[in-house]
């Protein structure tokens, strides 16, 4: 049986677990290399566990058990010539990039008013600046590669107003349309660039201590937390759900989707 990405190369930002980690194990799955990217350390502002050098390694690990060739790089995405540097030099360790998964970010809850200048800047940094650098940093390998296929992680909060997260849901809604930009200039590479919207993933960031830091926030209008309730009877998906979508956005059995919002998201946006 043929696998669906035979012969490919992914880079995956944020792949240190979580999402990132399912992303790479799903492509992984299906035959593709891995360039595993992640901080690998404090994230700014975020009430849940950063990631360590050792979960990169672990995500490395069960990678190759698949049997998959993996180089992974400690670079902060929020660094366009670092992430530059490192992508170039996997690259031509791996001889071609074929798939980017721009996955890395960060969400940091609280009403409007206890919103500092500090994590409106550290959120848009790394969500929509990270993700526009990954894109550079990448797209020149996919155009010499013939093609490729981009998936920009965003968020059912990039597709409807969601209270008590009024950075993030900035940040979410900049992803969208930036795939949508991206689509239409690399379009005539043979590129493809969608963006992918969870609802809440059973993930660190959609774990305890955010949770608890979402509740906090909204004492501030109790009214609204129904905004984030699942139109299915189910608290959030799980990163396999994502990883899913990732793999069909990102090989041939979807060669004509572009600058499309595809929603993974229990039906949250429209409930």
């Amino acid at each position: 049986m043929t696998l669906l990405m035979q012969n490919k190369v992914a880079l995956i930002t944020g792949a240190a677990r979580g999402q990132g980690r399912a992303h790479a194990l799903r492509l992984a799955g299906e035959g593709a290399d891995i360039i595993a990217v992640d901080l690998c350390d404090t994230l700014p502002g975020v009430s849940y566990r950063s990631p360590e050098p050792t979960d990169l390694d672990t995500t490395a690990d069960l990678a190759r058990e698949a049997g998959s060739k993996v180089i992974t790089a400690i670079s902060d995405v929020r660094d366009l010539a670092g992430l530059r540097a490192t992508v170039d030099k996997a690259v031509a360790e791996l001889g071609r990039l074929d798939v980017v998964v721009a996955n890395a970010g960060i969400c940091i809850p609280r009403a409007w008013d206890k919103v500092t200048e500090q994590d409106f800047d550290d959120t848009m940094t790394v969500n929509v600046r990270g993700t526009w650098n990954t894109v550079m940093a990448a797209a020149p390998h996919l155009v010499e590669a013939g093609g490729g296929s981009i998936v920009l992680i965003s968020s059912s909060a990039g597709l409807k107003a969601q209270p008590f997260m009024i950075p993030y849901t900035t940040s979410k809604f900049a992803v969208r349309g930036m795939a949508k930009g991206f689509a239409a200039e690399l379009a005539r590479f043979g590129i493809r660039v969608n963006s992918v919207h969870p609802t809440g993933v059973d993930t660190e960031m959609g774990g305890r201590a955010m949770l608890a830091q979402l509740s906090e926030a909204s004492l501030a209008d109790p009214r609204l937390r129904s905004m984030l309730v699942n139109m299915q009877p189910v608290p959030g998906i799980s990163v396999d759900d994502v990883a899913e979508t990732v793999l069909f956005l990102a090989s041939d059995a979807s060669r004509h989707i572009t600058a499309h919002a595809m929603a993974i998201d229990a039906g949250v946006s429209e409930f």
